[in-house]
């Protein structure tokens, strides 16, 4: 039966106990719950959203490899095509746009909703030691990339005086950050530390990275 008797698809099942186990290692004592919220939470905007049945070879379709099978497939490779310029000047590739595409929606909106909750995680810690909104506010963009699908222009930082080099990263970007992101803190995690120091986001960061060829 799972973990929960559910409604849940197969693959729904799947990202179910993936998360549970994500949260268990972070030794999160609600991991079952806090998954399975997240899980709902996804599923209800992805339906709320008309993506909930998207194709799983959105990412063809948007490269123009695969022929879109109904309006709805149509309309959505039509909204993503009109930002791709945007997303390439920032370093995005056919390989990143197969990648996100390509999975399941309700697992795109979990990969984004699981860094939110992080994001949230240090905003609390922080606020908590400084009493300061901005300072924790600041403190979760130095130290988190965030991402967009859309038109990063049209998102709005919680921080002052940012630059279009802090503006939100494509989401195509994601698996190739967390990669980079993951070999840079099994390396020397002090060194990246103190670069981005030198930096005011994570996401100014990894800008300067995209365009060094490191990432």
């Amino acid at each position: 039966m799972g973990l929960f008797s559910s409604n849940y698809n197969k693959i729904e099942k799947q990202l179910l106990e993936h998360y549970v186990q994500y949260f268990k290692e972070m030794e999160l004592p609600d991991a079952k719950k806090t998954a399975k919220d997240m899980l709902d939470k996804a599923i209800e905007s992805s339906k709320k959203q008309g993506t909930y049945d998207l194709p799983p070879n959105m990412g063809d379709i948007i490269l123009g490899k695969a022929n879109p099978k109904d309006i709805k497939s149509e309309k959505m490779a039509g909204y993503i095509q009109k930002y791709l310029p945007a997303k390439r000047k920032d370093g995005v590739k056919d390989e990143d746009i197969i990648w996100c595409w390509n999975l399941y929606d309700v697992e795109r909106s979990i990969i984004l909703a699981v860094d939110e909750f992080h994001r949230m995680a240090l905003f609390i810690s922080v606020l908590k030691e400084t009493g300061s909104e901005k300072e924790a506010g600041n403190q979760v963009w130095k130290h988190h990339p965030s991402y967009t699908a859309g038109d990063p222009k049209n998102e709005k930082l919680f921080i002052e005086g940012h630059t279009g080099e802090d503006l939100p990263l494509p989401i195509e970007l994601k698996d190739r950050v967390n990669r980079y992101i993951k070999k840079r803190a099994e390396g020397d995690p002090e060194e990246i530390k103190q670069e981005l120091k030198k930096f005011s986001t994570f996401n100014a960061f990894i800008r300067k990275e995209i365009k060094a060829g490191n990432i």
